[in-house]
């Protein structure tokens, strides 16, 4: 996630001398706790290399089609996610105490309980994006399987009652947002949530399991103004019960959902 360099003056053993450039003995640095984590510079550089980068959806951006193409990702994926992770790194440059956050903590730490920092619309939705990529498979959609589908089934009903309420909150979220499959901690259970803008759900402490996103960039070069045609596709044909399986058997580590468990395999 970070870029670190060191001089080469400041590799030597400990018990040799450090060059003249590089006398200040690392052991002395201060920082506050729990507000930002070691710098480790290079002796003559002045600032930090990188925050975040951009990371690469799982697959090839070619590999959803012909649900979502090659031309949309790359304008999804290679411009607008990766303005969030440059617009994201310039804010962090003016913050340092915003700075060795993890991803989630940064996230959380930005909301600040509903009054968002300037930091936040960025971290959350380089966050989002990249939940959003792992969220699918080419040959993904159908049906989850073994224990995931009998939570749903408990939790929903049935497995078709769950896809239409995902389907009718993304086509009923005004203007722009995303839609989740969450395990809400408390109250040990799955529920569809739909959020406005860049919020997060692991920002009020749900556990998402599956996002969709409804910005208008997510879906109008292929699909125009038909929101519906394209949370249909994402459902039957794109989303993976697989890394769902993965995230709910990880999130069990945290939540105690009873019957049915979760199998591993």
């Amino acid at each position: 996630m970070r870029s670190f360099s060191l001089h080469a003056s400041c590799l030597a053993k400990p018990k040799l001398p450090w060059s003249d450039d590089c006398s200040q003995n690392l052991n002395s640095l201060k920082l506050p706790a729990l507000q930002r984590r070691p710098e480790f510079r290079s002796c003559k550089a002045s600032k930090v290399l990188a925050f975040y980068g951009l990371k690469s959806p799982p697959y090839e951006l070619d590999a959803l089609e012909p649900y979502m193409s090659k031309r949309l990702l790359e304008t999804h994926w290679g411009e607008h996610h990766h303005g969030y992770v440059e617009g994201l790194n310039k804010q962090l440059e003016k913050n340092h105490i915003l700075y060795g956050y993890t991803l989630d903590e940064l996230v959380k730490v930005t909301y600040n309980n509903g009054n968002p920092l300037p930091e936040f619309n960025n971290a959350a939705q380089v966050w989002n994006h990249d939940f959003f990529w792992e969220s699918m498979q080419p040959g993904g959609g159908g049906m989850p399987e073994l224990g995931l589908l009998q939570q749903i089934e408990k939790d929903f009903g049935s497995f078709t009652n769950f896809k239409e309420k995902f389907v009718e909150a993304a086509l009923s979220l005004f203007g722009s947002g995303w839609v989740w499959l969450v395990l809400k901690r408390q109250e040990k259970r799955l529920e569809v949530v739909k959020t406005s803008n860049a919020v997060n759900p692991i920002t009020w402490d749900d556990i998402p399991l599956i996002s969709l996103d409804t910005w208008e960039h997510a879906y109008y070069q292929d699909y125009k103004n038909d929101r519906g045609k394209y949370v249909n596709a994402f459902m039957n044909h794109l989303v993976s019960w697989h890394v769902v399986t993965a995230r709910i058997i990880r999130a069990e580590a945290f939540v105690n959902l009873g019957e049915p468990k979760i199998p591993v395999a």
